[in-house]
């Protein structure tokens, strides 16, 4: 599991863990968590680790990392979480295929652990949160109606009323109009059911984000549709 989720935003409550505890013990599984986005969380939420839940602390194997926060995805500097048991063999499966990250980087990420301070990270849910509530505004502005995320930096929009039959062909449509590039909603689910739907990111300068936004008010709710209902009368339209 993903929480917070990409691309959805979704950040698991802690009933919900509590429910995912009782159908993994009842089936005797492992719970696997990516846990990537921990510190990108929205109105107050906050992040529950799946593994600090008493009846999934021996089941789960929590992996995460450094990249987003810290902003080195370059790095790849990550890390796993679980029972010393599996602990051991992953350390083991670690070492036969990767080795490990470079040496000085992890020192880089082991200093800043030690030195930065809890403003860092409330500085950065400040910004993300007014990042995600500028592009929510425009898409929602624009008809891409989108779901507000509770975490993560990533907006699932609605973009159904785009000219094209797939996901794919919606967002190359877009890209074509505004040059603003998103990732069609098929690479998140299966059997067509991300043909209306886009991931949008926010993780991007706050020039890159009003250069965006205003692209995307070039396209209003009334061109949308009507380009759409041309396009399905058969006929050849462009915005």
């Amino acid at each position: 599991m993903n929480t917070p989720a990409n691309p959805s935003g979704k950040v698991f409550s802690r009933s919900e863990l509590e429910c995912l505890a009782e159908f993994a013990s009842r089936h005797d599984l492992f719970v696997f968590t990516d846990e990537i986005y921990e510190y990108f969380l929205y109105d107050g939420r906050s992040h529950i680790s799946p593994g600090s839940i008493e009846e999934l602390r021996e089941r789960t194997i929590t992996i995460s990392g450094f990249s987003k926060t810290f902003s080195i995805t370059g790095w790849r500097i990550g890390y796993s979480v679980s029972s010393p048991r599996w602990a051991q063999r992953i350390g083991y499966m670690n070492d036969l295929i990767y080795v490990c990250a470079p040496a000085p980087l992890q020192y880089g990420v082991a200093v800043g652990l030690a030195q930065l301070d809890a403003l860092i990270y409330q500085g950065l849910v400040q910004e993300y949160a007014s990042k995600r509530n500028q592009l929510c505004d425009v898409l929602d502005r624009v008809g891409l109606r989108p779901y507000i995320p509770e975490g993560a930096y990533y907006v699932l929009a609605n973009i159904s009323d785009l000219p094209g039959k797939s996901s794919k062909a919606r967002a190359m449509f877009l890209l074509e109009q505004t040059g603003i590039a998103c990732v069609p909603g098929n690479a998140f689910f299966q059997d067509g059911a991300g043909n209306d739907f886009a991931r949008f990111c926010f993780a991007k300068t706050t020039a890159e984000l009003d250069e965006a936004c205003r692209r995307l008010q070039l396209l209003s709710h009334r061109t949308l549709t009507s380009t759409t209902a041309v396009q399905n009368s058969g006929s050849i339209s462009s915005v």
